[in-house]
């Protein structure tokens, strides 16, 4: 026959409600700390790279609705504004409707949209709205379709580097 120790129902309660010490919650807090550290700055340049690429989506967004725009009424719309929502009624030439509202208003995921009449046709520019946060490439392009970026706050022009 075995015996049997037997405690008091109180000591083994106490025993399992313990929890974890101090010392075991401060490293947890450390540790989470430190990933923190890790994480942050990569998420703010991977939100950036994010914003970049989506600024390329808007401007061959522009381009697609250039065209549309031109072969509807026979010239380039000279603002956002013509490629946007009209403002009351149905789609003309002051508003077509062939991009979205908030790019129609000049910016959007980010970055500033300008789209100014040029000799040849047109120019569209991008720029972050806030330089090294929302972005750190500006961009240029035109009525050939190709885009050009450049590596910092300056606007990016016909010289510059074209994106492949």
């Amino acid at each position: 026959m075995r015996t049997r120790l037997l405690l008091p129902p109180d000591t083994l309660t106490r025993r399992r409600r313990r929890g974890f010490s101090l010392m075991e919650l401060l490293i947890v807090v450390a540790i989470l700390l430190i990933i923190g550290a890790i994480a942050v700055p990569r998420l703010g340049t991977a939100r950036q790279q994010s914003q970049e690429m989506a600024a390329v989506r808007q401007i061959q967004t522009i381009h697609q609705a250039q065209t549309m725009y031109f072969s509807q009424f026979g010239k380039y719309a000279q603002t956002l504004q013509e490629l946007g929502p009209p403002t009351s009624g149905q789609a003309g030439p002051s508003g077509a409707d062939l991009i979205p509202t908030d790019l129609a208003a000049g910016q959007k995921t980010g970055y500033n949209f300008l789209l100014q009449p040029s000799p040849t046709g047109y120019m569209v520019q991008a720029n972050p709205v806030t330089f090294g946060s929302t972005g750190r490439r500006t961009f240029y392009s035109d009525q050939s379709l190709s885009i050009r970026e450049n590596w910092g706050a300056e606007p990016a022009t016909p010289t510059s580097k074209e994106i492949k």
